[in-house]
């Protein structure tokens, strides 16, 4: 039930698939108890788009000096002074950023009372072009070098826009640097060992058509897209956790949308509930990457 102080509501934000306004607050208002474990206490970006996704919306991380008082905040250290971050942690928060035309949520790996020590680790497979074979084929293999060799627990969501996170739950005892440096030892390494299938490089024009692996959000105050956001595309798709038997069943990361998500939440078992109680800590699986390292390329 969209809330009463709803603000036009029928106004369309997906002009192509005429998706409005009230549909977007109604999807959050929805799947709010499956969202909200993943804002939890984590500072927020918001990627608004007040009249819909036919103009240009904007990124915003300060708590708009109008937002109510009872909305939670949060003054989150930066380079160059605070961020007054709203901290999204109840349904009414959620329907209220919707309806401020929020259409998706990104949030940091880490929660407001350790900052510096992420609970996650995260690498982006994103295809240079439109092709989710090559995504596929490129979860596995990290799969199985992260899980098989590795000893770390892994998950996977749709982006909800072209590619998948890979997602490892962590115990927040190493630090951001410490993550990061880990994540790169592994994105180099499967680059190195696969070159035609992946890249590093972050320039567009020396990827040559093959899956980036994107490491360096793994870094302070850097964001991903919370599960379960909307993504600001025509149709309105859906960041979704998925099952690892699922992935071969699917050949899009828009696979799902704002119709058919709730759907699908109430009909399957969530795949990312075990998320935190498999939570590892670094330090064997750093080790095991340094061997493999040592070994060389075979």
């Amino acid at each position: 039930m969209v809330l009463a102080n709803t603000t036009s509501s029928d106004k369309v934000f997906f002009p192509k698939s005429g998706i409005t306004k009230g549909d977007l607050i109604h999807y959050y208002e929805t799947i709010a108890d499956y969202m909200l474990p993943y804002l939890e206490d984590r500072p927020l970006t918001m990627h608004r788009f007040p009249k819909g996704i036919s103009e240009e919306g904007f990124f915003q991380k300060n708590a708009s000096d109008y937002f109510p008082d009872w909305i939670n905040k949060a003054k989150v250290k930066k380079k160059s002074g605070w961020v007054n971050s709203v901290i999204c942690n109840n349904k009414e928060t959620l329907s209220y950023l919707a309806n401020q035309g929020t259409i998706t949520f990104h949030v940091t790996l880490s929660k407001i009372d350790k900052l510096d020590y992420p609970d996650k680790l995260i690498i982006d497979l994103d295809p240079s072009v439109h092709d989710f074979t090559s995504v596929r084929k490129g979860a596995h293999l990290l799969r199985d070098l992260l899980v098989e060799q590795l000893g770390l627990s892994v998950y996977i969501m749709l982006t909800g826009s072209e590619g998948v996170h890979l997602v490892v739950p962590l115990m927040r005892i190493e630090n951001f640097d410490e993550v990061r440096i880990f994540a790169k030892k592994v994105v180099t390494y499967m680059a190195e060992k696969y070159p035609k299938d992946f890249t590093i490089a972050i320039r567009k024009d020396k990827r040559k058509g093959r899956l980036f692996l994107d490491y360096l959000r793994n870094s302070y105050a850097q964001t991903a897209v919370c599960p379960y956001s909307v993504r600001a595309l025509q149709k309105a798709p859906v960041a979704m956790p998925i099952a690892w038997d699922e992935l071969d069943k699917l050949n899009d990361s828009q696979a799902f949308n704002i119709h058919t998500a709730g759907h699908r939440l109430t009909k399957n078992e969530d795949p990312w509930k075990d998320f935190t109680k498999n939570a590892k800590i670094l330090s064997d699986a750093n080790k095991r990457m340094d061997l493999l390292i040592q070994q060389g390329i075979s």
